[in-house]
């Protein structure tokens, strides 16, 4: 009976992972190999040549293609901190709104939130780039209203980027707010009832009782919003192209620009493996402080 279980589990199971076997394990690998080769994407496979630990040494290295390859990883690291910073308190501020129920328009709170995650990032980054225009743009002109003068917000190096940020938070906060009612769902309303009897404020009983609760939703949100925001790419290519002067040049713009704009593949393989290995080891501490903290 067990071995049938088995067999008829490992048939419904077989399409999905011969799927992901093909579409993710298997492009996964053939890119830690082209890292080890010198090989150009406008031949073959077999053109390709082992060289070793030269392209991360290149990548980390004090030429040109070292420094770029720094600066993008470094743009990354602000632009991924900056959107979870963010995302992740409006999120449960919004969440804390839709849920509670006396607060008037939840339902329609909820529902123009959600909406904006459903619109494509390519949508969104034509209509922002016009938002942001220095002329003609709706905030410069909001601004002016209250006597600010425009403000350069993709052409200046000091707020391109932070203008990227905000679109994504933009379109990203929706999603996370509904992960945020999902934990806010979790908690018995007992707990809060006790702590009124108590005497506990509302900031104490969100302070005690909501957060630690919410510690494994908020672990969750954080590993998606990282990984969501290493991926960012149609802002970068549509809007600013990694600049003005290299400020918006993010890891995954990088990696196509050498790997198939220079036709240099293996560089760009060993940058994407850098990047694959550094979102490893995040998630991974991520996830070693959450155990010790519930430890604790």
């Amino acid at each position: 009976m067990i071995q049938r279980y088995r067999a008829s589990a490992g048939i419904m199971l077989a399409p999905a992972v011969t799927l992901i076997g093909i579409f993710i394990l298997l492009p996964m690998l053939l890119t830690i190999w082209l890292s080890f080769q010198d090989w150009s994407t406008q031949t073959p496979f077999s053109s390709a040549s082992f060289i070793g630990l030269d392209n991360f040494r290149e990548i980390f290295g004090p030429t040109s293609v070292g420094r770029d390859f720094k600066g993008a990883l470094t743009n990354t690291v602000i632009y991924t901190a900056l959107s979870v910073i963010l995302i992740l308190p409006l999120s449960v501020a919004f969440g804390l709104m839709v849920y509670q129920h006396d607060v008037a328009g939840g339902t329609a709170l909820r529902t123009v939130l959600f909406s904006t995650y459903m619109v494509p990032m390519i949508a969104v980054a034509l209509v922002w780039s016009k938002l942001y225009s220095p002329s003609e743009g709706p905030l410069n002109q909001m601004l002016g209203l209250f006597g600010i003068g425009p403000q350069p917000w993709l052409s200046s190096p000091r707020s391109a980027l932070i203008s990227i940020v905000f679109l994504n938070v933009w379109q990203q906060v929706g999603y996370f707010t509904v992960l945020a009612i999902a934990g806010l769902t979790q908690i018995s309303g007992s707990l809060y009832e006790a702590a009124k009897l108590d005497g506990a404020s509302r900031f104490e009983q969100f302070r005690f009782i909501t957060l630690p609760l919410m510690r494994r939703t908020l672990l969750f949100s954080a590993v998606i919003a990282i990984i969501n925001a290493v991926q960012v790419f149609e802002p970068v290519a549509l809007i600013t192209q990694g600049g003005p002067v290299g400020s918006t040049n993010v890891l995954t713009y990088h990696i196509r620009r050498v790997g198939i704009e220079r036709a240099q593949g293996g560089l760009g393989s060993a940058m994407a493996v850098m990047l694959m290995l550094s979102l490893i080891v995040v998630v991974c501490a991520l996830f070693a402080l959450a155990n010790r903290k519930d430890v604790e």
